[in-house]
């Protein structure tokens, strides 16, 4: 199969290179597509170098699949293009997300919506498909009536240039800035712009795309998202409230079998999840599981997940593998 990576120079373009070559996707020729100033450059796939091309050269090639990490305004231009030369695209910007003709999925969580028709399917937001995974079999049994979300996300969500930022700080290094303020030993509680209702659009992406995701506007979602000084991953902590009362053995065993999901719940050995657990890994990782005693029906969880991997790449490339268990691609 002939695969297209849109961004293939870029953080989670790179990434997307290596989980396509730890899953074993059938690729059998690479195309890697880079703006203009990156064309000639080299990429490295499973020890043969190939050359980086435009999109528009890329488009020629007719890959079967185009995998998109490359901002939303490379999208917004060029994922038509591709679908209209008749090439899938899987992209990983905001741009299509919550276009009501386009599909928003996680496949452990709405896989089955795929269908022949979507030639440009969105990938969500990195912290709202860690939190979907989770809900998707709670939602399920109990009946989810709100979700209250606080999020401490690594730097890796927002480049290159914010990792070098750390690590500058770290060194004591003056250099390029990613955040208006320090990252090292510091949280700052902005992702993304503000918005006129006081919330950033991360918050709003959470809220709105956890909806659209879940197939279920009932559910209330109220979000702060938060940047903090790590590399490994994106936590979240996640109250929900429930219809319906739950017993904690059987959420614990819920969790525990769905698919893409590990629980690591053992507070007496001192045993939860964390982002240097999460790092490289493609699941997503649950603990910290208990009833909120301040209100009936209700759950506190801690959720981890690796941004670059289940938040970006390896959920755009089970999308794609979806399509071929489906006979779609």
């Amino acid at each position: 199969m002939k695969v297209a990576v849109v961004g293939a120079t870029g953080l989670v373009g790179s990434e997307m290179l290596t989980v396509l070559a730890a899953r074993n996707f059938p690729v059998t020729e690479l195309i890697p597509v880079a703006s203009e100033r990156s064309k000639g450059k080299e990429v490295e796939f499973k020890g043969k170098k190939y050359k980086v091309v435009t999109p528009d050269e890329a488009i020629a090639l007719k890959p079967n699949v185009a995998l998109f990490s490359a901002g939303g305004g490379t999208s917004t231009e060029y994922a038509p293009k591709f679908a209209a030369a008749g090439i899938t695209v899987i992209d990983n910007s905001s741009a299509w997300r919550m276009d009501p003709t386009k599909k928003l999925v996680v496949p452990e969580v709405n896989g089955d919506v795929l269908s022949a028709e979507d030639k440009i399917i969105a990938n969500p937001n990195c912290s709202t498909i860690q939190m979907v995974v989770v809900l998707k079999p709670l939602h399920e049994q109990y009946t989810i009536k709100r979700v209250v979300v606080s999020t401490y996300q690594s730097v890796t969500g927002t480049g290159v240039k914010a990792v070098k930022q750390l690590q500058d700080e770290r060194a004591g290094v003056e250099g390029e800035k990613a955040y208006p303020y320090p990252i090292d030993l510091n949280v700052i509680p902005q992702i993304d712009v503000f918005q006129d209702n006081g919330y950033t659009k991360e918050e709003m992406k959470m809220i709105k795309e956890t909806n659209k995701i879940m197939g279920d506007d009932s559910i209330r979602v109220t979000a702060t998202t938060v940047r903090i000084p790590v590399v490994g991953g994106h936590s979240e902590s996640i109250n929900i409230e429930f219809e319906n009362d739950f017993d904690l053995n059987e959420v614990r065993t819920l969790l525990a079998k769905q698919q893409g999901v590990i629980v690591i719940d053992n507070p007496a050995n001192l045993e939860y999840p964390m982002p240097k657990d999460a790092h490289g890994k493609d699941e997503v990782f649950v603990g910290r599981i208990r009833r909120d005693e301040s209100q009936p029906k209700a759950l506190n969880i801690w959720v981890v997940a690796d941004n670059l991997r289940k938040g970006a790449a390896t959920n755009t490339i089970q999308i794609a593998e979806k399509l071929i268990e489906k006979g779609l691609l």
